[in-house]
């Protein structure tokens, strides 16, 4: 084992003081509170502890550290405290031997190996928390949400950065996901992981790793929290996306209302969005309910500008077309859109009249809206307004979710079968069935 000479002495097995504080509090979080001695050793050590050699540990750490031993497990004192005996007594491997394999350097920094495992992503797959991640990191929430209100205050959000070496999140928390009286509740909590996840699975992976989640849930690293959904080729050809995350671009002219409409829906009315600050986020999460299951949907707002690059990313589950109702020229911004991105119809699209509580414009010469959408088959203009003290209009966010879940019923659902066509249908199923009931029945008497 390699020792770092530097670091022998009484204090060797923790970072001094000149050392970045984040990386002791994540090591005093990560590992030591509380330990459990024996599956530690086993861990670390590949075999466990015989139970006489356990029982001296503890009386040697019971009586040189009071409170060292609690529920059969050390604290941070007493863990502290045998870690300084080893290296007193010239035991300094056995102090790296555990640094290391909790993903400590000669440094006594987390490595790159640690905080970013393996993780294959293939071309048109997308990256959620699985379950067992949510779980774990609603343990952290529940952790640090010490007067136990089902929020995070700002004090309780600092005590769970402080394994960070940076500060994740705080800026555009509440930009991005809801809030409460500039708290952060569970729901919000969650999302944002969602978010980070889908967009950024590296930094979900360091963030993961940093709150010890290998240590912690007894896995060999934190990839093992993170699902690869399959293509999204196999979900067109199933008919049915198996995500739990959706993506929805939201596209449109400048002024037609794209950033209160993200605004929208966090749940503010257009007041509300006036007082936020006015660099208005490109992502917004929320879940929405689709035939009884819970999606997250992410908005992502993309400016007229950048769809004047040469190749915009204009990849998502389903599309969001934004024009003024009040202005119909801004229509023509959509279909320009609309038959340079997604006029293949693999993307389910929506076209949304904002500003629905303004006298309707007079259309220009050419397709009105209304008649555009039927002649491509796309689902009528959606009205949206976010005016008033009362909630905005929501359905258009379930829907949007919907077609994201069920691209192949939209085009279903805009031409329904006549009902004299259902009826001849269902005629000549019947006669055919008929047919083939006496054919059988010939068949069963001649074998006899």
């Amino acid at each position: 084992m390699t020792q770092k000479p530097s670091s022998c002495g009484p204090h060797a097995s923790r970072p001094s003081r000149a050392s970045s504080d984040s990386r002791t509090r994540t090591w005093t979080t990560r590992s030591a509170t509380r330990s459990s001695v024996p599956s530690r050793q086993k861990s670390c050590f590949g075999h466990p502890l015989a139970p006489q050699a356990l029982e001296d540990v503890k009386r040697v750490v019971c009586k040189n550290v009071e409170g060292g031993v609690r529920d059969n497990g050390l604290t941070l004192e007493g863990f502290l405290f045998l870690n300084t005996l080893f290296i007193q007594r010239g035991r300094h491997e056995t102090t790296w031997t555990i640094l290391r394999r909790f993903g400590y350097s000669d440094a006594l920094e987390l490595t790159a190996d640690y905080l970013f495992p393996p993780l294959h992503v293939p071309p048109g797959c997308s990256t959620e928390l699985s379950h067992r991640g949510y779980q774990f990191v609603q343990r952290v929430f529940e952790k640090h949400d010490r007067d136990r209100d089902g929020a995070l205050s700002l004090v309780e959000l600092q005590s769970l950065y402080s394994v960070f070496p940076v500060a994740p999140w705080v800026p555009e928390l509440p930009r991005t996901v809801r809030t409460e009286a500039g708290q952060l509740p569970l729901h919000g909590y969650l999302c944002q992981w969602t978010l980070v996840t889908y967009l950024d699975v590296r930094s979900c992976l360091a963030h993961l790793g940093y709150l010890g989640y290998p240590t912690l849930c007894e896995q060999d690293s934190q990839a093992q929290a993170i699902t690869v959904t399959r293509r999204k080729r196999l979900d067109q050809e199933k008919g049915q996306t198996q995500r739990s995350v959706l993506m929805c671009k939201v596209l449109g002219a400048r002024g037609v209302g794209k950033s209160a409409f993200l605004r929208a829906f966090l749940g503010h009315h257009l007041g509300e969005a006036q007082e936020l600050p006015a660099d208005s986020p490109v992502h917004v999460i929320d879940t929405v309910q689709v035939n009884g299951q819970e999606k997250y949907l992410i908005l992502c707002e993309m400016s007229a500008d950048s769809l004047l690059a040469a190749s915009p990313d204009t990849t998502c589950d389903v599309a969001c077309l934004m024009f003024d109702g009040s202005d119909p020229r801004s229509f023509a911004h959509c279909i320009s859109v609309y038959k340079r991105h997604y006029m293949d119809g693999q993307t389910p699209c929506l076209f949304v009249s904002s500003k629905a509580d303004l006298p309707e414009g007079v259309p220009p010469a050419g397709l009105s809206p209304a008649e555009f959408c039927r002649r491509h088959r796309l689902p009528p203009p959606t009205p949206f307004s976010c005016v008033g003290p009362a909630q905005p209009h929501t359905d258009v966010f379930a829907r949007l979710a919907t077609m994201a879940t069920f691209p192949h019923l939209v085009h279903t659902e805009l031409h329904p079968t006549p009902v004299w066509l259902k009826g001849v249908l269902v005629a000549v199923g019947a006669a055919m069935a008929a047919v083939l009931s006496v054919s059988l029945y010939r068949v069963l008497v001649k074998s006899r």
